[in-house]
């Protein structure tokens, strides 16, 4: 059993920056595969990234398009998204989750594949 606690959201102008954190309380994120996910207004929670177990593969969804980099720092137990670039249409309520897996490049990318979900943390870009 893992909780995870967002944290990192906000307000900023479009070009602009944030950086994401996601906080697991279990000991370990060894485990576990991560991803990020985002909610706008009206629209359906979609993929943005996600990250092996190992930290060694990560993936991304189309729209990244380079912007964004998701990292993880195990021996903290949490996982970055780093977003650059912030555009109007990245306004959403970004979540984290995590799935328990063996395999060490495993980077799920849909949401039935993802165990744990945390609250998520609301990033509004201003235009």
């Amino acid at each position: 059993q893992v909780q995870l606690v967002e944290s990192g959201g906000g307000v900023v102008q479009a070009g602009g920056s944030l950086r994401l954190s996601c906080a697991a309380s279990s000991r370990t994120l060894t485990s576990y595969a991560m991803g990020w996910f985002r909610q706008a207004p009206g629209k359906e929670r979609e993929f943005v990234a996600s990250i092996s177990w190992s930290g060694k593969a990560t993936y991304y969804a189309g729209f990244v398009d380079d912007r964004f980099s998701i990292s993880s720092h195990n021996a903290e137990d949490t996982v970055y998204l780093q977003m650059n670039s912030l555009k109007p249409e990245d306004t959403a309520v970004y979540y984290c989750a995590a799935v328990i897996t063996g395999d060490y490049y495993y980077t799920p990318r849909t949401l039935s594949e993802y165990e744990y979900w945390g609250q998520g943390t609301q990033v509004t870009v201003a235009s």
